[in-house]
């Protein structure tokens, strides 16, 4: 009788019609991402500003710049920390609960945001330790929402729309990145005209006046602001409903919870479960076991690998960037420019990057996702992002010669946007639909830390990798590699595998989370009185 009442109030959960706390729901969920997407894109103008105030060296033609290892280890930390918090609270999700955890990362998140830009030292090196020590903390509250908010908005919406919310909570990125584009443009801005310097080719000295110190700090602390709004909200929320009566196996709590947030028709008799847990022992297989091997193993290696692979090429789109922007002439030479100067620039030149390829994407996928299905979109990504990597790598001499870099932009702005309008968002989505509810976060998580794991050898390793041959024209502090024409080529390889690995998952459209885990073979089996397995 138990998994009959289960199977009542999930379908009521898969009926229910769109309410305003489901998009209530998708701004406290998303104001992790907020967070993740903002810091990520501040933090290339904070490494900027951190090497021209604490690393100038006197006498030298060009402005300060952080040695290779501090800026890898400003960024490294953050990664990790968020690989970590991925893997660690996807499975503290599933063991307590997703509400008991939830307001943990973000609180988590708001507090090293302010404590990064409260970071302190004598020394340039103690000052960057400190910096480190909070950005991996940092890290590991962002990790943290990646499983929780995607189960949370999965367990929370209806069928018919689920994958359209689940995108909105990613989404909510694109708005981080043009907050940060904005709030540093603002603050660049105010303070060169109130702290008006030369450029550093003209006076060295004062082309970084002592106030530039306040820029990076002011910047990275108020990406918090918003996140610490919603902190309330997200404390308020209840359990979802899922866990409740499939983990917690308490189908009456779930009903007296989804009636305090969503207007649904649950009638007395199908609030009164028993509460008494399953005796099935198919509903009790664990992540290391055979039965799981059997149902998901194949689904979790086509979540990983198509994370991992995509992350790689993703997060390596950055290092072709200082290419493009010198191309176009929106950022000249460091040495013409002022520290705040410099800031201001490259603020401006990334967001418009930004608002015409990366955040168009986002929201394709959330108009499109329940239409036309998650693996068309992950597939089309793949493939488009492949073909404008190879776009870029094949005549890329052409591309950086004077008078071509219009050509180079658009190529460029169209592997974001397919990106995110592509498997940056599938990826994200797919694992929060098709895992059994009590390893559903543990099973994101994993994913999706193999996804920072790819962002790792794509942000790092072929920052080295994509050095130029001739040791000359090396960037200061790195060895020569293969170039960044040879690095595309093995990116667009990436891609090529990312779009064969999408066909070990499966299909999620217009299916109900139940269907998908095989979960409702379980609950039908315990409202017939017997037990029986299908396989997914």
């Amino acid at each position: 009788m138990a998994g009959e009442q289960q199977l009542q109030v999930l379908n009521a959960l898969d009926v229910a019609k769109t309410q305003w706390y489901h998009f209530t729901a998708i701004v406290v969920a998303g104001m992790g991402f907020f967070t993740d997407a903002y810091d990520l894109f501040c933090v290339s103008l904070v490494t900027k500003l951190l090497g021209r105030i604490y690393y100038r060296v006197d006498g030298s033609p060009t402005p300060g710049s952080l040695p290779p290892h501090v800026a890898s280890a400003i960024n490294g930390v953050a990664f990790i920390g968020t690989l970590s918090g991925q893997l660690f609270f996807g499975w503290l999700g599933d063991k307590l609960g997703r509400k008991k955890v939830y307001g943990m990362t973000l609180m988590l998140m708001v507090l090293c945001s302010l404590a990064s830009g409260l970071s302190f030292g004598h020394t340039p090196a103690s000052l960057m330790a400190t910096l480190c020590f909070f950005r991996f903390w940092l890290g590991f509250g962002i990790g943290g929402d990646y499983p929780l908010s995607a189960t949370i908005m999965s367990e929370y919406a209806n069928k018919k729309t689920r994958g359209a919310f689940i995108a909105a909570v990613f989404a909510m990125q694109g708005f981080g990145i043009l907050a940060g584009g904005l709030v540093s443009i603002v603050v660049s801005s105010s303070f060169k005209i109130i702290y008006q310097a030369p450029a550093y080719d003209v006076d060295p000295v004062n082309s970084t006046p002592p106030q530039a110190d306040f820029v990076w700090r002011i910047i990275v602390m108020l990406g918090a602001l918003p996140a610490a709004l919603t902190y309330y909200w997200r404390t308020k929320m209840p359990e979802t409903a899922r866990y409740t009566a499939l983990v917690a196996k308490n189908a009456k709590q779930a009903a007296v919870d989804m009636s305090k947030v969503l207007q649904v028709e649950i009638t007395e008799e199908q609030a009164k479960a028993s509460g008494q847990p399953s005796n099935n022992k198919a509903a009790a297989f664990g992540l290391f076991s055979g039965e799981f091997l059997r149902r998901h193993g194949l689904h979790l290696l086509g979540t990983s690998a198509t994370w991992f692979l995509l992350d790689v090429a993703f997060y390596s789109q950055n290092l072709f960037q200082k290419d493009i922007f010198s191309a176009v002439g929106w950022i000249p030479m460091a040495a013409t420019m002022s520290a705040l100067d410099e800031v201001f620039r490259i603020a401006r030149a990334q967001t418009l990057i930004a608002l015409c390829g990366t955040v168009p994407g986002y929201w394709f996928t959330v108009a499109l996702i329940d239409v036309v299905g998650r693996f068309a979109i992950q597939v089309m990504g793949f493939f488009f992002m492949g073909v404008f990597m190879l776009g870029l790598a094949i005549p890329y001499h052409h591309w950086t010669a004077p008078g071509n870099h219009v050509g180079f932009v658009v190529l460029y702005g169209l592997t974001f946007f397919f990106a995110n309008f592509g498997p940056n968002s599938t990826t994200f989505i797919v694992p929060a639909e098709i895992f059994p509810a009590r390893l559903r976060s543990t099973c994101h998580g994993i994913s999706a830390a193999s996804g920072k794991l790819g962002a790792i050898a794509g942000g790092f390793g072929f920052l080295y990798l994509a050095q130029s041959p001739d040791q000359g024209k090396t960037d200061h502090g790195y060895a020569p590699g293969i170039g960044v024409r040879n690095s595309l080529f093995i990116l667009a390889g990436c891609n090529l595998l990312g779009l064969l690995f999408t066909f070990l998952v499966p299909e999620s459209k217009g299916k109900s989370l139940e269907e998908m885990s095989g979960e409702n073979e379980v609950i039908g089996a315990e409202a017939t009185g017997y037990n029986r397995t299908v396989p997914v």
